[in-house]
């Protein structure tokens, strides 16, 4: 199902919840039609799933073209990390590359803007070396910009880093982080819900997220725009019950509205790398 056209991430969730609370025989395996009335599918949309569904059931070619030898968890498998499983909409399934122990450890999201200053920059070599670096993992999301400096800062401090992807694994988005993406993918771990030769569409972006939200105990924002993708990934965190913790900004600095606003609304200023481990203390670390 997760391969299918025709059905979204919201959709996919009605179907496992109804899944959970379902049992059958193996000779009970429900039809496309019905998955798609459970999914609350109409239209155009059941007859795109019902077509892809028959396909990916019959036709072992096209499922191997999209997941090309790619490893894979699905949600229901013992190493598929459980705070992604409760989180909002978690994926059926993750491709990824690289060592996925790494989603064992304390995970913290960074998030900005895509389009940050130096403000950014030095905010990271503040906060991600020392502590920060050697005792949890960063998780982002391998965009231009606060994404790619936070990945950037984990590998240079001899930390582990997460790249979560909008596009199949066999894609890089932007192109401009070919080498981050392949140094991410053999030496800490790539993943996406996506499966290969799969574009970065627009709406994958906020998709992708989510997963970030639902990976990391605390999410950090350095820079961000009012009404921009990070603040998306931080009201996905609260959602989840995650720390949201925001980095404060000059209030003549467009991109520090965002941060600034979510302060005001009740995230934990960062003001140094302890106001970061403090989130992690009542857990362990």
């Amino acid at each position: 199902m997760h391969l299918c056209k025709g059905i979204g991430i919201v959709g996919k969730s009605r179907v496992y919840e109804w899944l959970k609370q379902i049992q059958w025989r193996d000779d009970q395996i429900p039809t496309p039609s019905y998955l798609a009335a459970i999914a609350n599918l109409h239209g155009q949309h059941t007859i795109t799933f019902t077509e892809n569904y028959e396909r990916v059931m019959q036709d072992d070619e096209f499922v191997a073209k999209l997941v090309d030898n790619e490893k894979w968890i699905c949600i229901i498998d013992p190493e598929y990390p459980l705070q992604l499983r409760e989180s909002y909409a978690p994926p059926l399934v993750l491709f990824y590359r690289g060592r996925l122990q790494i989603l064992n450890q304390w995970l913290l999201g960074v998030v900005g803007a895509r389009d940050c200053t130096t403000y950014s920059v030095e905010i990271l070599k503040h906060l991600i070396p020392g502590r920060v670096s050697n005792t949890m993992t960063i998780v982002s999301g391998l965009a231009k910009g606060v994404d790619t400096l936070a990945h950037q800062c984990a590998i240079a401090n001899n930390g582990s880093t997460i790249g979560v992807i909008g596009t199949g694994l066999d894609i890089c988005y932007p192109y401009s982080n070919q080498q981050l993406q392949g140094i991410i993918s053999k030496d800490h771990l790539l993943i996406s819900e996506y499966p290969n030769h799969t574009k970065g569409y627009r709406i994958h972006f906020p998709e992708r997220n989510r997963i970030i939200a639902g990976l990391a105990q605390s999410v950090l924002v350095t820079e961000a725009k009012q009404h921009s993708g990070s603040l998306i990934t931080a009201n996905l965190a609260l959602q989840n019950n995650r720390n949201v913790l925001a980095v404060p900004g000059a209030i003549t600095s467009p991109l520090s509205v965002g941060t600034n606003e979510l302060i005001t609304a009740g995230a934990k200023p960062v003001l140094s790398n302890l106001d970061i481990l403090e989130e992690y203390i009542h857990i362990g670390i």
